[in-house]
């Protein structure tokens, strides 16, 4: 199988469909179970009557043609309304947008009952391809790297580690055009329990891809990106664009697509906004160790979040050989190895940042060991397995 195949299959088993789009409050399943996009605060709400006239866009695994529904013209006359967009060339547009049922496909759940497994999946993301390429690219960006780190307080390689677990730094950006599969899942969303939701979140969304076309002077079926409409090097939908992007090479315009430069400077925006603590030392992860007596369990699925003191996870039986920052707020997070033993972490706010771009403990990690991988890797080191992440 290819890598990208594999690495699809993991993508859909095991984090959100969709990358960097704006946070919500976490709930209290675990975050390495299916969850939904995490980030939707920038998604331009969408009116109820509107909402309630997509649902009969198409029932699930129905082809669309969305220039004849009259769910996708009742959107079209509110986007005009809001935007000022001349109706008749959304007619035009919109009847040059094309139903994706690849993207339907890709969007429905896993199949139940196979077990998810941390050991699997860090094999896929952190390995020789992406170390290499890693390194390239922080020697090739070394200058933008430590700016963004000492403007935002980001390490370096937390923005490479992205960065390399979404696109392999820009290898695999997606040739979906973003249009077609922002339509697709906003009208035709394959039946779920959050189907509602969903195609409310992917209206949104078409709509800010359209806002940020007409911004960015680019002809709207020009932007490329994944299934979920994700766009560019940090895989940001488009209301995460508008939000979080940042022109960082001064040039005008926020290119995620063409530009590594503004890449690094809008994941660097990102995490700060969603909680990344420039002045939070020390490591963003601590190997941790749990008593037989399950009492820590209480500190499972608990949102995405730090909530606990050192002392008080220690006296339920978590245990780390790290010293903990006595002024700081922890996690419990569980990382499955299907049939093998589960492992701990003690997890920091910043951890948790990272999280609010794929609401996925395993994605977060994947990021944190790449970035150290390559960084070692790019110094000379030797990756030892017991260093502290």
């Amino acid at each position: 199988m290819k890598l990208t195949s594999i690495l699809l299959a993991l993508a859909v088993s095991a984090s959100p469909l969709s990358q960097a789009a704006p946070a919500k409050k976490p709930g209290k399943k675990t975050a390495h179970a299916k969850a939904k996009p995490a980030r939707k605060a920038a998604a331009v709400a969408v009116p109820a009557a509107a909402a309630a006239a997509a649902g009969t866009a198409a029932q699930a695994g129905d082809a669309v043609v969305f220039s004849e529904s009259e769910a996708v013209n009742a959107f079209a006359d509110e986007v005009a309304l809001r935007h000022g967009f001349p109706r008749e060339e959304l007619d035009k547009l919109i009847a040059q947008i094309r139903y994706i049922d690849t993207a339907v496909q890709l969007v429905k759940p896993a199949p139940k009952g196979k077990p998810k497994n941390w050991q699997n999946y860090s094999r896929v993301t952190i390995e020789p391809i992406r170390i290499k390429a890693g390194v390239a690219f922080w020697n090739q960006h070394a200058a933008v790297l430590a700016r963004a780190q000492a403007e935002y307080g980001v390490p370096a390689e937390i923005i490479v580690g992205i960065i390399g677990v979404e696109t392999i730094y820009g290898r695999q950006t997606g040739r979906f055009r973003v249009l077609d599969v922002l339509a697709t899942l906003a009208f035709a969303y394959p039946e779920a329990p959050n189907r509602a939701a969903r195609m409310a979140f992917f209206r949104g969304e078409l709509e800010n891809a359209l806002v940020l076309a007409r911004k960015s002077n680019i002809d709207p079926l020009s932007m490329l990106g994944s299934f979920a409409g994700a766009i560019g090097m940090p895989q940001f939908m488009p209301g995460s664009v508008l939000a979080y992007g940042v022109d960082y090479d001064n040039n005008g315009s926020i290119d995620l697509r063409g530009s590594a430069v503004d890449a690094i400077g809008s994941v660097a925006s990102f995490l700060v906004q969603h909680g990344w603590q420039a002045k939070q030392a020390g490591p963003l992860v601590y190997p941790a160790g749990v008593s037989d007596d399950r009492t820590w369990e209480r500190f499972l699925n608990q949102g995405l979040a730090a909530k606990f003191g050192a002392e008080e996870l220690r006296a339920s039986g978590v245990s780390t050989s790290a010293v903990l920052p006595a002024n700081q707020r922890f996690g419990l997070i569980d990382l499955p190895n299907g049939a093998d033993p589960t492992e701990y972490r003690i997890a920091t706010d910043n951890f948790f940042a990272i999280t609010q771009y794929n609401r996925s403990y395993f994605y977060a990690m994947s990021v944190i060991e790449l970035g150290r991988a390559i960084r070692l890797s790019r110094s000379g080191q030797p990756l030892a397995s017991a260093e502290t992440l």
